[in-house]
């Protein structure tokens, strides 16, 4: 437990799927009636690259005040969690499989699923390969991986995924991700949100918590494990002609307007997917839930609720 964490901030992990998941709890309000009948409904809160549990530091408490059971979970390849090898080790169906474990370890029989960036790709897959185990999802820029794959055909998103391409290459981004004690980790994060969003502090935590998996390799092989899953997608396409996979669940979409790396028009054909959708949009960067957090907390609740 880092000495800055409130003592309401409980650490505990889940041996699933082969490995093990360390993530954060907070116990609800007994007061509160976000469930007037029967347990608290859970909330897994699913960070992104280059994060892990922290990243919900905003939401943690105003969560369980709402009478939700919070678990935030460092992702596999992350932080505190287990660090399988190979890019096998990241495919979605394991990412999956990983959520599916740590909804099952609280014993709930579904949950709500709030996923940015990279948590919140694996929210959507969960929704679209396991939409029993869903009850509501809600994803903070992170556009649903069929619409991702469209949008990569055009000129415009293809140069701001240059990133994603990159990190196709072996072992050279792990050696310039780590270099200088991680220092790319806070460049990442001022490039995609602007200065003075992230503090000093946050950002040594970040590194550290980079650090400490021993090696980028694995937060890497998501990147790596989705260009392989796509191209097999659209391999598959071409004989069954099936592009896109619907979502039959409650979605909530919070986006940041500026975001430099994933544009608006992600959400252009979103409704056709995703019928029981709102959107929300921000005037901010990658990162609405660090940008503005009270807004993005008021409309998850207002959502769950």
């Amino acid at each position: 437990m880092h000495p800055d964490d409130p003592p309401q901030w409980r650490h505990e992990s889940a041996h699933v799927n082969g490995v093990t998941l360390h993530y954060v709890t907070v116990d609800p309000d007994p007061d509160a009636v976000a469930h007037p009948t029967g347990a608290a409904p859970v909330v897994v809160l699913l960070h992104g690259f280059p994060e892990c549990w922290y990243a919900w530091r905003h939401q943690l408490d105003p969560l369980a005040a709402a009478g939700y059971r919070v678990v935030a979970p460092d992702m596999r390849g992350y932080n505190r969690s287990s660090a399988p090898r190979g890019i096998a080790s990241y495919r979605p169906a394991e990412l999956v499989a990983d959520v599916r474990g740590l909804v099952e370890s609280r014993g709930a029989p579904q949950a709500a699923l709030v996923g940015h960036d990279w948590g919140g790709l694996v929210a959507w897959e969960t929704a679209i390969r396991a939409p029993e185990l869903v009850s509501q999802l809600a994803v903070i820029n992170a556009p649903h991986p069929d619409l991702y794959r469209r949008r990569l055909r055009s000129p415009a998103q293809l140069l701001r995924s240059w990133y994603v391409f990159a990190f196709q290459l072996p072992w050279v981004p792990e050696r310039v991700l780590a270099a200088d004690g991680f220092r790319l980790v806070g460049e990442s994060l001022e490039l995609t949100a602007g200065p003075d969003v992230f503090e000093p502090e946050t950002v040594e935590r970040y590194r550290e918590a980079m650090a400490r998996s021993g090696s980028p390799a694995g937060p890497l092989n998501y990147y790596r494990a989705m260009a392989r899953e796509s191209l097999e997608l659209e391999l598959r396409s071409l004989f069954s002609g099936r592009t896109e996979r619907p979502v039959d669940v409650p979605t909530l979409v919070c986006w940041g307007d500026r975001d430099p790396v994933l544009g608006l028009d992600l959400l252009d054909g979103l409704d056709a997917l995703a019928p029981d959708l709102r959107v929300r949009q921000f005037d901010a960067g990658h990162w609405p839930h660090v940008e503005q957090p009270v807004r993005v907390t008021d409309e998850l609740l207002a959502f769950l609720a």
